[in-house]
C-alpha cells in the first residue's frame, strides 16, 4: 500500500513538473508588439519617443521639428504674438 502511494506520488510529482515546463513561452518567442494605427489622412510617427498621428494644422512641439521634418512636416509659428506652433507640409 505505501509502496503504490509513493507510485502515485512521484507520478503525480512528474506530471506536475512536466505541465509546467511545456507552458512556458520558449525563448525565441518574439514578444507581442502593438501599434498604433493612423485614420485616412492622417500619417503615423514616433514623436519625442511616443507613438502619434500627425496631419498638416495640427499642434506641434517646436523642439521636435527635426523629427517632424522625417515625415514630411515642418512645425511652425502660426501667430506672432503668442508662442504656438502648427504642422505644415
Amino acid at each position: 500500500m505505501l509502496r503504490r502511494l509513493a507510485v502515485l506520488a512521484l507520478t503525480l510529482a512528474a506530471l506536475v513538473a512536466g505541465n509546467t515546463a511545456s507552458s512556458a513561452a520558449p525563448a525565441t518567442t518574439q514578444p507581442l508588439v502593438l501599434t498604433k494605427t493612423c485614420s485616412s489622412g492622417w500619417k503615423h510617427a514616433i514623436i519625442g519617443g511616443e507613438h502619434k498621428c500627425l496631419r498638416a494644422g495640427q499642434f506641434c512641439t517646436r523642439r521636435f521639428d527635426v523629427q517632424y521634418h522625417r515625415y514630411g512636416y515642418q512645425c511652425h509659428r502660426y501667430d506672432a504674438s503668442v508662442q504656438r506652433y502648427r504642422l505644415t507640409r
